[in-house]
């Protein structure tokens, strides 16, 4: 079997209190994969960046666990689980998220500066993951010399530079145009396939829809459709 790499078990998010409560996730429990590619999808309020952000630590449930590598990262502390985040997932943003006054591989190695790796070896891993998203030769650059089909494609490389366990991909493909939107999904698709590192993305694009090997459909805070392609 498959290993489990992610699990959400009758996870609930609740804001407000009495007559203004409302459940932003009702009781869902979920499990990812290693290697998946998977899409959460639905409406704006269905709760799918919720779930991202609960997936993430970056938001606590109300009650329920949520297990990544068989950890349980719902009750860690801060300093705790800023540390495992660091390094145990990778992030891709709609907004690209990149430092404009640090070359391109600077904001590759970041993270691994902070993990404390050696300079050769950062240097070493900025240079294959360069290849990698196609962009070899651009080291020097600065975020705003480069397009941005080029500067998402740095924040893939971030993302993946500390082989991570999973990959968090929120709308990554919106403030790209089609055939860069495109190109990215196909990229992270490669990434997927060659390292067999696990994606999920929140999204409405259906480039990513079309590409993912997995549906996840979020309704009214709840899990309406699950579906393996």
């Amino acid at each position: 079997m498959d290993e489990i790499i992610f699990e959400l078990e009758e996870v609930t998010k609740t804001y407000g209190e009495g007559e203004t409560l409302v459940h932003a996730l009702d009781h869902v429990s979920l499990q990812i994969r290693k290697g998946e590619f998977s899409a959460l999808v639905g409406p704006s309020g269905s709760g799918k960046s919720t779930l991202l952000n609960v997936m993430s630590g970056l938001d606590h449930p109300t009650s329920g666990g949520v297990f990544l590598a068989g950890r349980e990262i719902s009750h860690m502390s801060s300093n705790e689980l800023s540390d495992f985040r660091r390094d145990n997932i990778g992030f891709i943003f709609q907004a690209y998220n990149l430092i404009p006054v640090l070359t391109v591989e600077e904001n590759i190695e970041y993270v691994m500066l902070l993990q404390g790796v050696d300079k050769k070896i950062r240097r070493g891993r900025v240079k294959e993951i360069l290849e990698d998203v196609g962009l070899s030769g651009k080291e020097a650059s600065f975020p705003p010399q480069l397009s941005g089909g080029q500067q998402q494609r740095v924040a893939v490389a971030r993302a993946m530079v500390t082989k991570p366990k999973i990959i968090l991909a929120d709308e990554p493909t919106a403030n790209l145009d089609s055939h860069n939107g495109e190109a990215l999904v196909e990229l992270m698709e490669q990434m997927n396939a060659k390292y067999n590192v696990t994606f999920i993305f929140s999204t409405h694009d259906s480039m990513i829809m079309d590409h993912a090997k997995r549906l996840i459909t979020i309704k009214d805070g709840k899990i309406f459709n699950d579906e393996i392609r």
